[in-house]
Order: structure tokens, then sequence, then C-alpha cells
């Protein structure tokens, strides 16, 4: 399985995907962005090696409708989230085995652990408050 691209057409197959309470690992990456045309075969790979999870491509500049108000410092940006729990949000290093590592570590933890580690510190209270792709889609459809 590949991932999910974030476009008009498939918004509404994205927004159902992304509305249980599995896993999403979306990467926030940019068309010009060289770094990112190259990773996206690596993420792919990813979604291949975790079929349980929804992964998504998202373009910030053209889905800025979407996660315009993010603070993307750097790419490619990762965003792991389990139902409405953010668990990371962050630039990452555009290696897969970086990526596999974390969203391994991630996906171990508890729901209790989560949710402890959600409100943990400000950085991932404002994650739950800012980062929550089902959301910052539903907010975009406003």
């Amino acid at each position: 399985m590949s991932s999910l691209t974030l476009e008009p057409d498939t918004r509404d197959q994205v927004a159902a995907a992304v509305s249980g309470d599995g896993w999403i690992v979306a990467c926030l990456c940019a068309a010009w962005c060289g770094t990112c045309s190259s990773y996206r075969a690596a993420f792919d790979g990813l979604a291949a090696r975790h079929p349980d999870k929804t992964f998504v491509w998202i373009d910030v500049e053209d889905r800025a409708d979407v996660v315009g108000d993010l603070d993307v410092d750097n790419f490619p940006t990762l965003l792991l989230q389990r139902g409405d729990a953010v668990a990371f949000f962050g630039t990452m290093l555009p290696d897969a085995g970086v990526a596999d590592r974390l969203i391994q570590a991630q996906a171990g933890l508890s729901t209790d652990e989560l949710s402890r580690q959600a409100v943990s510190t400000p950085e991932r209270q404002a994650w739950q408050r800012e980062c929550n792709l089902r959301t910052l889609m539903a907010n975009a459809d406003e």
C-alpha cells in the first residue's frame, strides 16, 4: 500500500481514512523541495511496511487551506497521530530507518501512555491544539 496524497479530489478519502482511532503518519512537504521529492519513495515504502497505519502526503503550499497555520520549519516534517492524540510533530531526517524507528516507538505506546505524553510538556500540549490533522481538515471545510 502506498501513501494517500491530500488533493481536492482525494479529500473525502483522506478524511475517511483519518477519522478512526488508528495511526496517521503524515508527511508535510513542498513540491519545490528536492529533499521531499527524494523522500517520497521512502515514505511510500514506510506505508508498505506499516499497512495498519494511514500514511498521508501533504504539500503544504498546495494544501495551505488545511495546514496553513502549522509551523513547518523544515522538510520533511512528520506528524504522527492516533485518534485525536498527536504523538509527534517535527522535522525528520529524510531517512526511512529513522522514521520507521519513530513510528514503531510511538505505536508501541499504550493509549494511556499516549494520553499522558500528550499533555506532558507545553510543546506537546500545543501539538494537540494546533496539529491535529482531523481538526485541521474539518476546520478547512468550514
